[in-house]
């Protein structure tokens, strides 16, 4: 971090989460941990099931597996520090760290990203050509797939880390937010990052947009070639094969496309916090639930 005139700026932040009684934080705290230690617990039981389970040994499960791996990740960069925030009300949090947890914070999301799109595309796959699915989703293919969404994270999130820890910091250093945000974190910085901005407005846009218009493409094709299909229960089968995953880009992609693509303002912040909260704390949670209660397998 360079420093700044007269040597006014601080190596640490400080968190700001709620403003709530000791009684109702302590609620918080129960509810969140609760949450947490499911969110942990679920995606852990599918990596294992994945893992020692032969009939579990395909394409969408193993997808399913990474994704259930970058949840893990990503909850576990940020819900450890607001349950301490929580617990002690020391709500202070290194330079280092919190750059450390912005890298792994957009490494887990990019990789989520990139990973949905790809489960997409292995249901499009399977629906589309069944007859060449074995063929197209070979094992080389679909794990170099894999490896492709976490080379692209981790080369991303880094990218983004490096340029924000140039940036200088010296007046304000209250992060409104549970965790060190890369939108929360640029705005108070006092150096000229208008081009930042905009270089993140446009990459959220190349990214999760084309990502999602892919995802969406996927299932246009899909829902018509389930229409296709003579039989009720056929179609029905069909589409019971993809309406987990369909419901994990809604889960996934709504809270961040509100997060990301709206507009700032002072009265949206308890807004960008609830939003955040929903996509790091609940939805890992209901991600192995809607796969559990979605399929018989």
């Amino acid at each position: 971090m360079n420093d700044c005139p007269n040597g006014s700026s601080e190596h640490e932040f400080t968190i700001v989460v709620f403003s709530m009684s000791s009684s109702v934080e302590l609620e918080l705290f129960l509810g969140i941990l609760i949450i947490y230690l499911i969110a942990i617990l679920g995606n852990l039981a599918i990596v294992f099931l994945v893992s020692l389970v032969p009939k579990l040994h395909t394409p969408m499960y193993f997808f399913l597996s990474n994704l259930a791996i970058a949840d893990i990740a990503s909850t576990s960069t940020c819900v450890p520090k607001l349950l301490f925030i929580t617990m002690t009300q020391n709500h202070r949090i290194s330079f280092s760290c919190c750059m450390i947890q912005l890298y792994f914070y957009l490494f887990c999301v990019n990789a989520e990203v990139f990973t949905l799109t790809s489960m997409a595309y292995d249901r499009y796959v399977a629906i589309c050509r069944p007859l060449q699915y074995y063929t197209i989703m070979r094992k080389n293919v679909y794990i170099a797939m894999a490896a492709s969404c976490w080379l692209f994270g981790a080369l991303n999130s880094l990218l983004h880390t490096i340029l924000t820890s140039l940036l200088q910091f010296c007046h304000s250093h209250e992060i409104n937010n549970f965790y060190c945000d890369l939108d929360s974190v640029i705005t108070l910085s006092t150096s000229n990052t208008e081009s930042r901005k905009i270089f993140i407005f446009f990459e959220v846009c190349s990214i999760f947009l084309v990502q999602f218009i892919l995802t969406i493409i996927s299932y246009v094709f899909i829902f018509s070639a389930i229409l296709k299909i003579r039989s009720s229960a056929g179609r029905m089968k069909a589409f019971s094969s993809c309406t987990s995953h369909l419901i994990t880009v809604i889960l996934y992609y709504v809270p961040s496309l509100f997060l990301y693509m709206k507009t700032d303002s002072e009265e949206s912040k308890e807004q960008d916090t609830l939003l955040s909260m929903i996509y790091l704390v609940l939805v890992p949670m209901l991600n192995p639930l809607v796969y559990s209660l979605r399929n018989k397998e």
